[in-house]
């Protein structure tokens, strides 16, 4: 109750404790969890999440063997339904027969097959071991539940030929994107030759830093003299 004192009121709250952050961390990538900080590891430091390549489903390849198997077996089923019905077996089968036969292991036909059959076979091995999909280059990933994405290799060219183009001095740039490599190709028609090699290199390393790759690719400029007239 009131003890009818002009302006008196409730009693002001106590303010509640801050929590200082450690300087430093953002708090899009750190979030404070008990009374710590659980730090997320930048692409490349120890404890980041390693991002392996895509998996290409081979569509292609599937689609062509699994037709070929098909048309061949169904082929030798055929034949084989039609000797044990009582008619004659097909030329094509007996004359293979017959060759399968006669010729000796160092026909050149014998090994021209057996050459060609491994070299299918080795080629299909290939394909089922590696992941391909080598036009997408993977992107970091912070932690295990965060997006799988992956980056074209021809979107990344044209990221680095616009950077390499807002440099001073730079007429023509072009950017080959690799796996393991990315080479830089301009020609300077004004400034200090090695002013704008400085800037051109400092401007494609940031913006390949800025792409967010998992293994960004090693770079190398390579910066020459407009000629004139051109």
């Amino acid at each position: 109750m009131s003890d009818g004192t002009p302006g008196a009121g409730p009693a002001p709250e106590e303010p509640e404790p801050t929590l200082r952050l450690p300087a430093g961390v953002a708090t899009g990538t750190a979030e404070p969890v008990h009374g710590a900080v659980r730090h997320i590891p930048e692409p490349g430091e120890p404890g980041a999440v390693k991002a392996r390549r895509f998996w290409s489903s081979r569509r292609i390849p599937s689609a062509l063997t699994a037709a070929a198997v098909f048309a061949l077996s169904g082929l030798f089923l055929y034949d084989v339904a039609t000797v044990r019905a009582g008619r004659k077996a097909m030329y094509w089968r007996k004359k293979l027969a017959d060759e399968l036969a006669t010729r000796h292991l160092d026909n050149v036909w014998i090994i021209l097959g057996a050459s060609v059959s491994a070299a299918l076979g080795l080629w299909l091995i290939v394909l089922a071991l590696t992941p391909g999909e080598r036009s997408v280059l993977p992107m970091a990933r912070r932690t295990p539940d965060s997006v799988r994405a992956g980056l074209d290799r021809h979107a990344a060219e044209l990221v680095l030929r616009d950077r390499a183009m807002e440099v001073s001095g730079i007429r023509w740039a072009r950017a080959v994107v690799g796996r393991r490599r990315i080479r830089v190709r301009a020609t300077a028609h004004f400034r200090d030759l090695e002013e704008v090699r400085t800037d051109l290199t400092g401007a494609v390393e940031e913006a390949v830093r800025q792409l967010g790759l998992a293994r960004p690719p090693r770079l190398t400029v390579h910066l020459q003299r407009a000629e004139k007239g051109a």
